[in-house]
């Protein structure tokens, strides 16, 4: 992460734009599905690093938990990051779930391994005009967050993301039992703080969203949803970087 992208503000914080595209905004956002217990999950690892490191995606890691029977549990692992991942398949009519998977701006999936693929998949879904059409910004005043979003077409919800910036791993059991592994942006939380309805729209948060104990980093997704609540298409995207990793 470049220097010249932090701002300094208020409490330790900073916000950052560091995972932009030549234009200045993010070309797409990547969700790895993956876990500490499953054998197939390094290669996928090493790749979202890879991923991580190009700067113009904002990319994510969802530890989830059902491969913690196998000896290991995973020390990312949650049962929403397994619902998130559920979801995902509800929306996308698949009836099961596997890792390691990459999600793509909330619209398609495939191997996360498979680090061509992902790249390829965001300038596909970029032509078609599935890309990250509606602007986000975020910045401080005084003890505020605000959150500006641009218009567009349909409805979504302003979705926080939080995340550790990176987290080493001595795996004890399991199927990778005596692996050193090294994680960027696992995901430890994610909020819904508001709502868009397609119309150009500023949203205040307190900055304590931006003040928890042992907070690092916090991606700002602009992401619809099914009927039934469940996650789909995303058609914006921001980063805030915060705490002490930064």
């Amino acid at each position: 992460m470049s220097p010249r992208f932090l701002i300094p503000l208020i409490a330790g914080v900073v916000l950052s734009g560091p995972l932009q595209a030549e234009d200045g905004t993010p070309k797409g956002v990547v969700e790895l599905f993956t876990a500490q217990g499953c054998s197939s999950c390094p290669p996928a690892d090493a790749a979202f690093r890879k991923l991580v490191n190009q700067g113009d995606v904002i990319a994510l890691a969802y530890h989830v938990d059902y491969w913690n029977y196998l000896g290991w549990a995973d020390t990312l692992s949650s049962k929403e990051n397994t619902e998130r991942q559920y979801g995902y398949a509800r929306t996308m009519g698949r009836s099961n779930v596997y890792t390691p998977q990459a999600i793509v701006n909330g619209r398609g999936h495939l191997a996360g391994a498979d680090l061509n693929g992902i790249n390829s998949k965001i300038d596909t879904f970029s032509s078609e005009g599935n890309g990250l059409t509606v602007p986000i910004s975020a910045a401080m005043r005084g003890d505020e967050l605000e959150i500006k979003i641009g218009a567009g077409q349909g409805k979504a919800n302003v979705v926080m993301v939080y995340f550790d910036k990176e987290k080493t791993i001595d795996v004890e059991k399991g199927e990778n039992s005596g692996q050193k592994i090294s994680y960027l942006h696992s995901v430890t939380n994610v909020e819904t703080v508001g709502m868009w309805d397609g119309k150009a729209t500023s949203l205040t948060l307190p900055a304590s969203v931006l003040q928890r104990p042992q907070l690092e980093g916090c991606a700002i997704l602009l992401q619809s949803a099914t009927a039934d609540g469940d996650p789909a298409a995303i058609l914006g995207a921001t980063v805030v970087m915060a705490g002490k990793n930064i």
